[in-house]
């Protein structure tokens, strides 16, 4: 059975796409730790991040090193932290989360934030333009 992932993927379910490329998935989280909190995937449904082949975990490294730029480009935090728990979809995924202070605290230890529709459509669209404007539009 598809995961959650799968489907977001493949349009089953709508989400706040920020970047794709071939391999690998990004948008993001709806239930965010901070503004801007982004979950990167790759397209193959592998449970466990450490199942990966080599090339492709290597590759999912490098787009959300990309996606990370592009969302302190876009938002102007501190920097980006990285969170794999790895237990709550059984696909694996990187957890990209704005720190906008400089210990990144202020994350840990309270409530998830909640944000409307058009605030989750304004931070993908501005992170979105970032990465385009970075990785995209300089290839050409």
């Amino acid at each position: 059975m598809p995961t959650i992932f799968t489907k977001i993927i493949k349009g089953d379910i709508p989400s706040y796409k920020i970047a794709e490329d071939e391999k690998y998935y990004a948008f993001l989280d709806i239930n965010p730790f901070s503004k801007g909190h982004v979950l990167v995937v790759p397209k193959v449904e592998i449970d466990y991040l450490f199942d990966i082949e080599d090339n492709l975990y290597t590759g999912l490294m490098l787009f959300s090193k990309k996606v990370a730029i592009a969302i302190k480009e876009a938002l102007l935090c501190h920097r980006v932290g990285v969170l794999v728990q790895g237990t709550e979809v059984p696909h694996a995924h990187v957890h990209l989360i704005p720190f906008y202070t400089p210990s990144g605290a202020e994350i840990f230890g309270r409530q998830k934030i909640t944000m409307s529709d058009t605030e989750f459509e304004e931070v993908r669209k501005n992170i979105s333009n970032k990465f385009n404007e970075i990785f995209v539009k300089s290839k050409k």
